[in-house]
This record gives C-alpha cells, structure tokens and sequence, in this order.
C-alpha cells in the first residue's frame, strides 16, 4: 500500500510479539497448605531461586469452589528432556517428601512484560510483576505536532545530503542534531571510498569506487514513484545499486582488490555516523580551543554550529580559561556559556539507512539521546531489521530509535 504522508514509529527494545502469543517457560509447582507457604517459600528462596525469572511470583492464589483459596507454589524451574526426579536439585526433593507435595509442571511467561496488556496475558497462566518504564524519553509516547514536523525537517536535510556527494552514487547520511534549539550540530555522508591524493585528477571531479552502479539509476528518471517495498527488492535483486551505502555492506571494503586501486583508497571506517561524530567532535575544539587536543586534523566540511549547547553533562573548565572562552565565543558569534559538551549527550541523529553494529555502538558511545532513521537495514541492521542494539541490557547508555516512514514523492525522486 502506498504511503502518501510522514509518519514516526518507535522501534521497541524487542520485537514486538501479541499479548497472547509471548514465549513461556516450564516450572514445576505444587499446591501447598496455606499455613506452609512462608516457610517453604523462605527455604526455597534459598535452595532454589528463580535469577531468570524474578518478575514470576512464586505464589499464586485460587478461589476455588465454596470461596475456600488455594495456594500453589513454584518449586523450581523445570528441565526439559529430562525426568523431573533427575533434574531437580537434593534440596526440592527434600521438601516434596517432607510436606508430601504433588508436583504438576505448570508454563509460567518466561520473559517481563512490556506493556500492560502483555502483563494481563501471563497472569492468565501464573502472576507475575509488572513495572513500567521509569524512563520516558521524548516520543517513546508520540510526538507533538510541532515536535514531528522538527523531526521530519531534519530527515530532509539528511536525505538532500544523499546526493550531495561527490561519488555519483547512493550512500548513507547522518545529521546530528540539537533538539533543545533544533539546530543542526553535525552531518556527514559515507566516505569509505575516497579519491586517492596520489591521483591527479585533472577533471575536478571525484572518483567513484563503482562508477557503474550509477546507470541503472540515472536511466530510471521517468519511471513511477517505487514504495519501500519496491526498494527493499531491489536492495536484494540489484545489490550494486545501493552498494554505496557502508552500513549496507560494511565488508565490501575486504573487496577492493576487485577493483582499479590506483584511482581510489579505501576506509573501512568512514561510515557516515562516524564521520558525523568526528565533525562534532571538531566543532566542540572550534568552540572550546582552550580544551582538548587540538592538533588532530580532520575536515569538517559540513559542521554547522549550534547556537546553545546541550546542559545535559558538561566538562568543568577553570575560571581563567572560562573567561577567554566567553570572550572569544561572544567575537565569534557563538554561544557565550562557556561550558563544553559531554561527546554528544543529549543529541539526536538522523539517518537515512539503519545503521551497522559498529555504527549503532558508537552512537552508544556518544550518548546519543534518539536515532531516527527512515530506510531498514536487511543486511547488518543493528536497530531493529537483524539486532536491536538498544535493548542489550549490559551496556551503560541505551537510546531511543524511531523509524520515519516517507511518503512516496520524498523517497521516489532520490532513490531510484
């Protein structure tokens, strides 16, 4: 079905999976005497805790017929392929003999639910607990109409900065953004092929790492509107046509020996994301010279400046130092609070393709605060289409990921 207008959706932690169709786990239970319960439930707590599946009660309450309860109570998780007498620890065996215990296997939700609705299902097959989300970054519970149309103008400048390459061919984008005065902060385009300095390239032109990807596409000017389904094929049947996008084939560069290597080099790491953040990185030691290592050189050819930075984390500065800072960012033009972002705490960035697992880490690294993105990534999709980086509970910092759907006349005309 075509889709004729933006539209912002959130990508969850997991893959979203009906109330009624969430995975389960096996436990062996038994029906206690309710006088028992909390001195076999103190015994067990010790013998045999429930670490993987702390949001299960351990108890659970009937009302049978005559208003009378009954209590049933979870021994221990049960192993499959095996006799229950053979996997359960000394210790169950213990109990069951000694209050003469009938145990039953019983499913119980093997994972904590995520809204209220999936809570209400697992209570259907044994009581469990339910919290919600402590946290509420911005749109997780949708956008404002002003918030949207912000977010869909920053998709744009990413998407015009598709085909503002020197390379003649489709590649991915990143704009990295200051949401507390919508300015954009960095932005960048794929780099992982490049013109080698050693070439003399008397045209002024760049060379292309495959200059004849390009043709399929240029001779498709006249052809009708493709929805994102019709991309999606074409990413499968016809890979060189997108084969610009790094986060895309992040191995094609082991490749390159396929290819003329004189005219061109090669960076496995220039993926648009990364070179956002350099270009961040440089405009923070333009802002703040006093601070850093100043001596790295790296271009910065589409750095904007914005105008206040993001209160979020700041890096103290010494008083001295401060008042040149302010002095100098007041001759400049540039915001006179002289405090230095934490890397990119608090920002957002915007991506035209999903990005890879390497891409996706970094941006933990950065403390990036939500990544918006517009096409998946059915190769090496790290938010959503292959992983979902952002729900791996070991790391330190966790984002926020939003999917925006284009209408067909935004992704008809710049990528096919």
């Amino acid at each position: 079905m075509m889709n004729n207008k933006w539209e912002i959706i959130h990508i969850p932690d997991k893959p979203p999976v009906p109330p009624n169709q969430q995975p389960t786990a096996d436990v062996f239970a038994s029906v206690i005497e309710p006088k028992l319960a909390n001195t076999i439930v103190r015994r067990l707590n010790q013998i045999a805790p429930l670490e993987n599946l702390r949001h299960v009660k351990r108890v659970r309450k009937n009302c049978i017929d005559g208003g009378k309860n009954q209590i049933s109570i979870i021994l221990c998780v049960a192993l499959k392929g095996e006799n229950w007498l053979e996997g359960t620890p000394d210790g169950i065996l213990e109990l069951i003999n000694a209050y003469q215990l009938s145990p039953f296997i019983a499913k119980v939700a093997k994972y904590a639910a995520l809204s209220k609705e999936e809570w209400e299902e697992q209570c259907k097959l044994w009581p469990t607990s339910y919290h919600p989300p402590t946290y509420n970054i911005d749109g997780i519970t949708g956008f404002s109409e002003d918030d949207s149309q912000s977010i869909f103008n920053f998709m744009k400048v990413a998407i015009e900065l598709t085909s503002s390459n020197p390379f003649n061919q489709i590649v991915n984008a990143a704009v990295i953004v200051d949401p507390s005065v919508r300015q954009v902060i960095a932005s960048a385009y794929d780099q992982t092929c490049y013109e080698h300095p050693s070439v003399n390239n008397t045209s002024g032109t760049r060379f292309s790492c495959q200059p004849e990807i390009c043709t399929a596409l240029q001779s498709d000017a006249n052809r009708v509107e493709m929805n994102e389904q019709s991309i999606l094929n074409r990413i499968d049947q016809c890979p060189l046509s997108y084969s610009g996008v790094s986060c895309l084939y992040p191995w094609q560069w082991k490749e390159k020996h396929q290819y003329a290597g004189k005219n061109y080099a090669w960076h496995p790491l220039r993926h648009a994301a990364l070179v956002a953040i350099e270009n961040a990185a440089a405009r923070d030691r333009h802002l703040f010279p006093g601070l850093g290592n100043s001596g790295l050189s790296i271009q910065v050819d589409h750095m904007q400046s914005s105008s206040i930075i993001n209160p979020a984390k700041r890096q103290k500065i010494p008083s001295e130092v401060a008042e040149d800072m302010t002095l100098k960012a007041c001759t400049d033009g540039f915001h006179s609070e002289a405090v230095r972002p934490y890397l990119c705490t608090g920002f957002d960035i915007y991506l035209v393709w999903e990005p890879c697992a390497m891409c996706a880490m970094a941006l933990v690294h950065q403390r990036i605060r939500r990544i918006f993105y517009a096409f998946p990534n059915p190769n090496a999709g790290a938010l959503g289409s292959v992983y979902r980086l952002q729900g791996e509970k070991s790391l330190n910092h966790h984002y926020a990921v939003f999917r925006i759907l284009l209408p067909e006349e935004v992704f008809g005309k710049k990528f096919i």
